[in-house]
């Protein structure tokens, strides 16, 4: 889309530019991974103040994080003005596994990457258990004939 603006010589306001870029989108883009029993979430975040630009907490296993990014104001005045940086507030929230601490979580930011370390609980081992599907009414190719009945199942109670 950019090249075509640049080529057409179309003078398209900066707002317009930007969505019709796709970058309406108000959600931030993460890199998440498993260290160990740590999970890793991972933001580019360049030229924010991390302090007061950037809101984190944990409500319900769920994990929200959210960045604002000013636009300078005496920029946008200039003639001939254009960026291709993302403004304004973008969010996003991570479903974290059932039990984490919020004392377990550390965010620093460095280098314009803001990363957040959570420590996971120690899982106890997951049980698996199967459900049977019982196939009610209806008869389909290679189902029973009409004087059978279908057989019934096991576990199943009548």
């Amino acid at each position: 889309m950019d090249n075509f603006l640049r080529r057409s010589g179309l003078e398209v306001p900066e707002p317009v530019r930007r969505f019709l870029q796709g970058e309406a989108d108000p959600s931030l883009r993460i890199e998440q991974y498993q260290e160990g029993d740590t999970l890793v979430v991972r933001i580019d975040l360049p030229g924010i103040d991390p302090e007061t630009d950037v809101d984190i907490s944990v409500d319900d296993d769920t994990l929200h994080i959210q960045a604002r990014r000013e636009e300078n104001a005496e920029h946008v005045v200039k003639k001939g003005y254009r960026s291709e940086l993302r403004y304004g507030e973008r969010s996003r929230s991570i479903t974290l596994p059932r039990g984490v601490s919020g004392d377990g979580i550390l965010a620093t930011y460095e280098d314009g990457v803001l990363e957040i370390r959570v420590q996971l609980p120690e899982q106890s081992e997951s049980r698996t258990t199967k459900i049977r599907v019982v196939r009610t009414g209806g008869h389909e190719a290679g189902g029973h004939e009409e004087n059978q009945s279908p057989e019934e199942p096991e576990n199943y109670v009548t």
